[in-house]
C-alpha cells in the first residue's frame, strides 16, 4: 500500500509539473485522496475478519492449565477414547436387546397349477383336495423369560461401560502428565535463553573492557582473545537454544492438538512455580487410587461373570411365544380376501443342553484359570506401583535438595563474579579468574533452572505414582 501511495504522489507531482493550471492540480489531489481512502478501506476489510477468526479459533497465549484444558478438548487420542465410551454404550444396548420381545411378520402365497390328489380308503375313489389360491400371513411374538446368556449380558453391561470410562481416564492422566512435562521442557529452554542473553551481555561488556585495557597497554592481547572466545561460545549456546525452541513448540502443539500453522506463547510465573514445588511426602501410598489397578479390578469382575455364566450354562433356556395366522383360501384369486380362516396359538419353549462335547466344562476350566492369572496380575501390578512410587519419591527428594543447594550457589556465584570482575578492572587479578567466575555463574544459573524443572517433573511422576493426577 505504501508503494501505491508513493506512486500516486509521484504521478500527481508529474501531472502538476506538466500542467501548470491550478484546476488540474486540485483535481489530481482529489483523485489521490479518493484512491488512498479506498485502499485503506480495502486493507481494513481484508485484514479485520482474518484477525478476528484467528483469535476466536485458537488462543494466542497459554498457561500450563490452559494447555491441559485445551488438550482435553482437542487432543485426537483422547477424542478417540471418548468415542470408545459411546461405542461401549451402543454395544451394551445391542446386548440388552435380548430382554425385549421379538416380533416377526411373514406371508406365504401359494397357487396350485395342478391340485393335489387323495384316495378314499373304503371306495378307493380318487378326489382332488385343497384350493388353488392360498395366502397365509402370520405374526409371531417371542419373549425370552430365562437364559444364562441373558443373565450374563445384564450383569456385564455396567462393567463394560465402566471399563471404557476407566480407559478414558487413563488416557487423560497420561495426557496431563505428558503435556505438563512438555510444557516444563519448553519453559526450561526459554529460561535458558534468558540466562544466555544475560551472559552474552556480560561477556560483551567484558570484551569491551579487555579491549580498552589492551589498547591502553594494561593487559596483553591474550585477555582480549580469551574474551572473544568466551563470547563466541556463549553466542553459539544461545543460537542452539533458540533453534531448540521450535521443535519443542511443535511437540507441545502435537500433544494438546493445537493447529500446526498457528502460533502461541506460553505464560508462566516463576515465583508461583517455585511455591508449587512442595508436596507432602509423608502421605502413604494407596494402591486403590491408581487407575491401572481399577482397570484390572474391572477386568477381574468381567472375568468372574464369565465364569459364573459357564456355571449356569447347563440351565434351560425358557421363552414364550404367540402366533396369529389369518389364512385366506379361494379358488378365485380375485375373491381370495373373502374367505379367511384364522387360527392362533400360545406356548412356552424350553431348551436344555444335554451334551455339548465337553465345550462348557472346558470353557469353565479356562475361565477359572484366567481368573487365577488376573490375581497374579494384581500382585505384579502392586509391586510395580510400589517400585514406581519409591523411585518417584526418591527422585523428588533429591531434586528438591539439589534445587535448594543451587539457589545458594547462584547467590554466591553472583557475588564472586562481581568481586573478581571488579578486581580485574583494577588490575589485581588475571582475566582467567574472570572467565572462571563467569563460567561458575552461568553454570549455577543454568543448574538452578534445570533443577527447578526437574523438581516439577519429578513431582508429576510422584503424583502419578500415588494416583493423584487431576484433570
Amino acid at each position: 500500500m505504501e508503494q501505491n501511495v508513493y506512486y500516486y504522489r509521484l504521478m500527481a507531482k508529474r501531472g502538476f509539473q506538466n500542467n501548470h493550471s491550478t484546476w488540474g492540480a486540485t483535481i489530481t489531489k482529489k483523485w489521490l485522496l479518493l484512491i488512498c481512502c479506498v485502499n485503506l478501506a480495502l486493507v481494513g476489510i481484508c485484514q479485520t475478519p482474518k484477525n478476528d477468526t484467528t483469535n476466536h479459533d485458537t488462543p494466542q497465549s497459554l498457561t500450563l492449565k490452559q494447555c491441559i484444558d485445551y488438550a482435553l478438548q482437542h487432543q485426537p487420542t483422547l477424542q478417540q477414547s471418548l468415542l470408545n465410551i459411546a461405542v461401549a454404550k451402543a454395544t451394551t444396548n445391542i446386548n440388552k436387546a435380548q430382554i425385549y420381545p421379538k416380533v416377526n411378520a411373514a406371508a406365504t402365497f401359494t397357487h396350485y397349477l395342478q391340485m393335489p390328489t387323495s384316495f378314499s380308503n373304503t371306495t378307493n375313489q380318487r378326489t382332488q383336495t385343497g384350493v388353488q389360491n392360498t395366502l397365509v400371513p402370520s405374526i409371531g411374538v417371542t419373549q425370552a423369560l430365562f437364559s444364562p446368556s441373558l443373565m450374563y449380558v445384564l450383569k456385564t453391561a455396567p462393567l463394560l461401560q465402566k471399563e471404557a470410562e476407566q480407559s478414558t481416564d487413563s488416557v487423560k492422566i497420561d495426557l496431563v502428565s505428558t503435556v505438563s512435562k512438555s510444557f516444563y521442557n519448553l519453559l526450561l529452554t526459554l529460561q535458558q535463553i534468558d540466562i544466555l542473553k544475560e551472559d552474552t551481555v556480560r561477556l560483551s561488556q567484558n570484551l569491551r573492557d579487555s579491549y580498552h585495557q589492551y589498547v591502553g597497554g594494561i593487559v596483553d592481547e591474550t585477555d582480549y582473545e580469551q574474551a572473544t572466545i568466551t563470547l563466541n561460545n556463549s553466542n553459539a549456546s544461545l543460537r542452539q537454544a533458540n533453534e531448540n525452541v521450535q521443535p519443542q513448540y511443535a511437540t507441545l502443539k502435537q500433544l494438546i492438538g493445537y493447529p500446526s500453522q498457528a502460533q502461541f506463547n506460553i505464560n508462566y510465573d516463576t515465583a508461583q512455580m517455585i511455591n508449587e514445588v512442595d508436596i507432602d511426602t509423608t502421605t502413604p501410598l494407596q494402591y486403590d487410587k491408581r487407575i491401572e489397578l481399577k482397570q484390572l479390578q474391572t477386568v477381574q469382575s468381567i472375568q468372574h461373570e464369565l465364569t459364573h455364566y459357564y456355571h449356569n450354562a447347563a440351565l434351560p433356556t425358557v421363552s414364550a411365544f404367540f402366533n396369529y395366522v389369518p389364512e385366506f383360501e379361494n379358488n378365485s384369486f380375485a375373491q381370495l380376501p373373502d374367505n379367511v380362516y384364522p387360527y392362533s396359538n400360545i406356548g412356552l419353549t424350553a431348551t436344555v443342553p444335554i451334551f455339548t462335547g465337553f465345550a462348557r466344562t472346558q470353557s469353565l476350566h479356562r475361565s477359572e484359570l484366567q481368573e487365577r492369572e488376573l490375581l497374579w496380575g494384581v500382585s505384579s501390578l502392586k509391586a510395580n506401583i510400589y517400585t514406581q512410587y519409591t523411585t518417584a519419591l526418591a527422585n523428588y527428594k533429591s531434586n528438591l535438595y539439589n534445587l535448594q543447594m543451587l539457589e545458594k550457589n547462584v547467590a554466591l556465584a553472583k557475588r564472586v563474579y562481581f568481586v573478581v570482575n571488579l578486581q580485574y578492572k583494577q588490575g589485581i587479578v588475571a582475566y582467567l579468574n574472570v572467565i572462571t567466575a563467569e563460567s561458575n555463574l552461568i553454570t549455577a544459573e543454568t543448574g538452578r533452572i534445570n533443577a527447578l524443572y526437574q523438581v516439577l517433573s519429578s513431582k508429576i511422576d510422584l503424583e502419578k505414582a500415588r494416583g493423584e493426577i487431576k484433570y
